[in-house]
């Protein structure tokens, strides 16, 4: 199972993304031009956060399967951590946690506002802070604290 759930993390955490940056300058367009919050842009914000959720679901699955983070939970108390481990065990999980939990408050946020210009504003300030935080957390090839490769075959 842990193959399967680990191609899905790679497929969606792309769907994240382009989401996240499309509903980020969907929002910011709408903004700056006082546009109608449209039922497009509604679907835009409802599906951004279902496929931000489904990706949480994944993660969680492949933390608790992830040999990382067996490894961290194995040696935390010792102290012999690498920072890998940390970086998976705990950095990462959090992060990205909070990423979706900022995502969840702006889709929620948005719908509920009235006036289409405060839609449009909750909706670029809460998914920026999402996409930040998730930018933070991200494995990056350069990274000192954990490194992965962009694109890893299926």
């Amino acid at each position: 199972m842990y193959p399967i759930l680990l191609s899905l993390h790679s497929l969606f955490r792309w769907f994240v993304l382009l989401s996240l940056l499309l509903a980020i300058g969907v929002a910011a367009f709408g903004y700056i031009k006082k546009s109608a919050f449209s039922k497009s842009v509604n679907h835009l914000r409802h599906w951004t956060a279902t496929i931000s959720h489904i990706q949480l679901v994944i993660g969680m699955l492949l933390y608790t399967q992830s040999p990382f983070v067996s490894y961290f939970y194995d040696t935390y108390k010792s102290g012999n951590l690498n920072t890998e481990a940390l970086f998976f065990g705990v950095i990462h999980i959090i992060l990205m946690f909070i990423a979706i939990l900022f995502i969840s408050i702006g889709s929620a946020k948005a719908k509920r506002q009235t006036d289409d210009t405060q839609k449009y504003r909750t909706m670029l300030t809460w998914f920026t802070l999402g996409l930040v935080l998730i930018f933070i957390a991200i494995p990056w090839p350069f990274s000192p604290l954990a490194s992965r490769p962009l694109l890893r075959p299926f």
